[in-house]
């Protein structure tokens, strides 16, 4: 296998969502085995359950404009609680104690500036009959984490070596 032929991952998550904030040992586990040969993407689903989700799925597309973007997801992750009890002044903070721009995360939450890339991930996400999170898209496979973790990154293990 030459290191350009990995399937990207897509990993379609949730930032208010407590099963996405899990997945993450598996994504950090899955970058470990092939590095920068997997590309794995963030693909949003924010749920009509989780009062600040689509906010959080446009401030982490905010951080990935500024350069931070997978760190800025870990750390809401690591405080869904928070956020569902703070909202966009949570979302502001870790912005802030990242170091990223604070008063450019407000604007962008303001002014919608990601609002089209959050919906085009969820009309996609609902097309495709997506129901939970997180859910992994590799080699063409639908994984739902949001049933079960249990065995997932063994299984995507399988298909990126398949591939």
């Amino acid at each position: 296998m030459t290191d350009s032929s990995l399937p990207r991952l897509e990993y379609w998550c949730e930032l208010q969502c407590p099963d996405c904030s899990a997945a993450l040992d598996d994504l950090r586990a899955l970058r470990a085995a092939y590095g920068d040969r997997l590309e794995i993407v963030l693909r949003h689903l924010p749920l009509d359950k989780h009062r600040h989700a689509f906010a959080a799925a446009q401030a982490a597309e905010e951080a990935f404009a500024q350069g931070q973007g997978w760190p800025y997801v870990e750390a809401v992750l690591a405080r869904t609680d928070e956020l569902a009890a703070r909202g966009e002044a949570l979302l502001v903070e870790v912005a802030r104690e990242l170091g990223l721009d604070a008063e450019e995360m407000d604007t962008a939450l303001i002014d919608g500036r990601h609002m089209l890339v959050v919906d085009a991930d969820l009309a996609e996400g609902k097309a495709l009959g997506m129901t939970g999170t997180p859910t992994y898209v590799v080699a063409g496979k639908r994984l739902d984490g949001g049933k079960s973790q249990e065995g997932l990154r063994e299984r995507i293990m399988q298909l990126l070596d398949q591939a």
